[in-house]
């Protein structure tokens, strides 16, 4: 029973940051090396290097002019990375130490725009936004070639693969296809048959086939002997990649038979297998489409046997290249984060809604990324039932979708409701069982949806369709737009706030209004419940929190301290205190006992919308949008240990010290007290020297046998003893032993002299100019003592 009283009253005092999921990802070119064990891509100024197999970030290389990067480019034998920036600076690394080898200039007038290595990893060709093509040998350094003739943006250069040929492609906007010849310095051809900008080139195993790829939606076979189209195919999609499979059987793709075959990834969303001869397709991948799920880049790594898309949304997928089987999935850019929750028991996922109709959960442990295509429209609320496995989204789509994970953490849409006629900003779920859902939206109605028995039994297969929600009540509950409902821990109450202002609480389950909450000056982007008292907690656009009795709906207490709307608040600690996040970035922790602001979190860039905490209370979710997602770890428990650990180790230090004067053992107290770094107890140590007999012996050896470290704090700590008359003389008695024995350029060389000598200049002079006025008086004493004469006595009358 104590335990349990010591527990309530225990506080949070701080949390740190434990994890930070960041976007590794912005858009552009991404690369795979060939063991298919490393992912390069671009993020701004900087180029990633992903471990495939964790999802960690290992490296992140950014050139000292810190511009952003326009095209990178790794060779064959992933030894050689080489980035070029805005600056028209290229630079070459050995990424593995994560180092620059060599930076040149481009020579390029504009950012270069696109760049590949030859076979040999010997020549790097860029492609520059000034129409020129240039040829570098890495290995000497020095410009080879420089071709010209490309109008506009040369986005695209590929060396030919059989590197005795010496050839090099190029495309432009003129949707042309040039050959160069690096032996003639010279363009032995310009390829015309596409209508638009050309986006690929593959080349087939013996160099004799070239297949190009366009935004006209067409595919051609190119003769690469008599530089002829061979065959022009449809393939009805804007095309951003098309690849030349290796002529191999591969019945799961549709190759049955010998011939070129080769893959397309375009605006459609999928990945299609086309037989060149026929031009037939041959295989086309099921996946639901979708915003954001175009392809815009494909590529694959025939010795490793993968294949990497990545769609508009910035999410790369991994696949395995025979079966075109999900391996992998990596979520490199969120965009701005809307909601955010703790799944699974322990919460060993989490879930993420951001600017996108997919939902992306990610694996703590091991960092592996689910993305969940269902919505057609951004995803703007989330919640979680109370054990953890099943959870609820509410979208744009003017729908709401629940979803389970499986012990393994593999999340199915198990159901789906439509009803609201606009955007449903808000969903919560039941708190003691998994019975009913409730919703809020832009039209300004609440809706109470049941669960269905079926849906809650584990005989659900995972390949059958979503169950179809019914609404069983619904409520027009305010004039604007609902931004917050709650559902109370008994699951008979519903609180929603509002735009209008105001909150409200109704009965549950017939939606019956009970009381008004009214006090906001601006709307009400969050209600929450208590899970201990009958209160509710509201936060507003005021900048203010709000405590509000269920009871006769006053309000109990204001917490005033963001500086804009606050838009998220949870209770912690048993409903002791709260946390909540605003739209200046910041998490505050609040006391509610004593309206006391405890902490102030600053990790975030932009508004925090997201705010979620787990089932132990230990640990805190925030998501921004910044594209951040940070867990935070309460460590007050672990920073009171350290501090009470530290003040331990004091009083053990204190009754050394004291120990060590006592047995006249000053070298080991001086050195000790500098440990403790109190100026006032290596003050005492100083004091303690100086009344020994042979005071100034003694400290003059102790003070010389110190470390350097030792001495630089001594010298600290004599400009603090210094500025006051009474300890001015260990100060220079400790200043008089130093400048006696070191040497000037010993003393130039301590850390921050400059400073100390500039604080103990004007000290020292007032401390003698006090000496020289008591020694002037002392002398004027003296002078009077010795020239005063006293008149002789008169001689006593003698006796009659």
């Amino acid at each position: 029973m104590e335990e349990a009283v010591a527990g309530v009253v225990r506080f949070k005092a701080n949390y740190a940051v434990e994890r930070k999921i960041e976007p590794f990802y912005k858009g552009g070119k991404v690369q795979l090396d060939q063991t298919g064990q490393h992912l390069f891509c671009v993020c701004g100024t900087k180029i990633n290097i992903l471990d495939v197999a964790s999802g960690a970030i290992l490296q992140s290389l950014e050139q000292e002019d810190q511009e952003d990067i326009t095209a990178f480019g790794l060779s064959p034998d992933d030894e050689v990375l080489v980035t070029a920036s805005r600056s028209l600076l290229l630079a070459q690394w050995a990424w593995r130490e994560g180092s620059v080898s060599h930076l040149w200039k481009a020579i390029h007038t504009a950012p270069v725009a696109s760049m590949a290595f030859d076979p040999t990893s010997t020549l790097l060709a860029t492609g520059g936004c000034d129409g020129a093509v240039r040829v570098w040998d890495v290995v000497r350094h020095y410009g080879t070639h420089h071709f010209r003739g490309s109008p506009g943006v040369v986005h695209l250069v590929a060396f030919h693969p059989d590197p005795a040929r010496l050839l090099l492609f190029s495309s432009a906007i003129d949707a042309t296809i040039r050959i160069w010849s690096l032996q003639d310095q010279s363009c032995l051809a310009v390829l015309t048959a596409h209508y638009s900008v050309v986006t690929s080139l593959s080349f087939s195993a013996d160099g004799h086939t070239m297949l190009s790829s366009g935004r006209d939606k067409i595919c051609i076979v190119w003769d690469l002997r008599s530089h002829q189209a061979q065959k022009t195919i449809p393939v009805f999609e804007s095309v951003e990649a098309a690849l030349l499979l290796p002529e191999e059987l591969a019945p799961k793709l549709g190759v049955k038979s010998a011939g070129l075959h080769f893959l397309t990834a375009g605006n459609q969303g999928v990945l299609r297998v086309w037989e060149a001869a026929s031009g037939q397709c041959v295989y086309t991948q099921r996946q639901l489409s979708g915003p954001g799920r175009e392809l815009t880049h494909c590529i694959l790594v025939r010795a490793a046997g993968l294949l990497l898309s990545v769609t508009a949304d910035h999410n790369l997928l991994l696949y395995e290249a025979h079966s075109l089987q999900l391996q992998k999935q990596f979520a490199g850019y969120s965009e701005e984060v809307l909601d955010v929750r703790f799944l699974g028991s322990g919460d060993s996922h989490i879930v993420v809604a951001s600017n996108s109709p997919c939902l992306k959960v990610f694996e703590l442990q091991t960092s592996a990324c689910q993305i969940l295509p269902g919505h057609t429209d951004i995803v703007l609320a989330l919640d979680v039932f109370r054990k953890g496995w099943l959870f609820a989204s509410a979208a744009k789509d003017q729908s709401i979708r629940v979803w389970r994970m499986n012990k393994a953490g593999e999340v199915t849409c198990v159901a789906q409701g439509s009803g609201h006629t606009h955007s449903v900003g808000t969903i919560c779920c039941s708190r003691l069982k998994e019975t009913f859902l409730v919703t809020g939206s832009q039209d300004c109605t609440v809706k109470l949806w049941p669960l269905p028995k079926a849906l809650l039994s584990k005989s659900i297969a995972p390949d059958s369709d979503p169950v179809l929600l019914q609404a069983q009540a619904t409520q027009r509950c305010h004039d604007k737009d609902i931004n917050s409902v709650a559902v109370a821990p008994n699951d008979k109450l519903l609180a929603t706030g509002s735009q209008d202002r105001t909150a409200k609480l109704w009965a549950l389950p017939q939606c019956q209004l009970l009381g008004v909450f009214s006090g906001h000056r601006r709307g009400l982007w969050c209600v929450q419940f208590s899970p201990m008292d009958q209160v509710l907690a509201t936060a507003s656009a005021d900048g203010t929190v709000k405590l509000w009795a269920l009871q006769d709906f006053s309000c109990l207490k204001t917490f005033e301290g963001h500086d804009a709307s606050v838009l998220k608040v949870a209770f912690v600690s048993r409903g002791t205190q709260l946390l909540s996040s605003g739209s200046d970035g910041l998490v505050k922790l609040w006391t509610i006992k004593n309206n006391e602001c405890v902490r102030t979190l600053d990790a975030h860039q932009d508004k925090v919308w997201g705010l979620h905490c787990s089932q132990l209370d230990d640990r805190a979710l925030t998501g921004a949008s910044d594209s951040c997602v940070i867990i935070w770890k309460d460590v007050t428990e672990m920073e009171q240990a350290e501090e009470q650990a530290k003040q331990e180790e004091q009083v053990v230090k204190q009754q050394e010290l004291d120990n060590l004067l006592q047995e006249k053992r000053y070298l080991r107290a001086l050195g000790l007290a500098i440990s403790l770094d109190r100026p006032h107890t290596v003050l005492t140590v100083v004091q303690a020297i100086r009344r020994d007999p042979e005071a100034c012996e003694k400290l003059e050896a102790t003070v010389l046998r110190l470390r350097r470290d030792q001495k630089e704090a001594l010298l600290r700590f004599c400009v603090t003893w210094n500025t006051n008359s009474r300890h001015c003389l260990e100060a220079q008695t400790v200043l008089g032993v130093l400048l006696r024995h070191e040497a000037p350029e010993e003393l130039l060389a301590y850390e921050g002299i400059r400073a100390s000598l500039e604080a103990l200049l004007p000290y020292t002079e007032r401390h003698f100019q006090r000496l020289s006025r008591t020694l002037q008086a002392a002398t004027f004493l003296d002078f009077l003592w010795h020239n005063m004469k006293l008149p002789t006595l008169p001689a006593a009358p003698s006796a009659l």
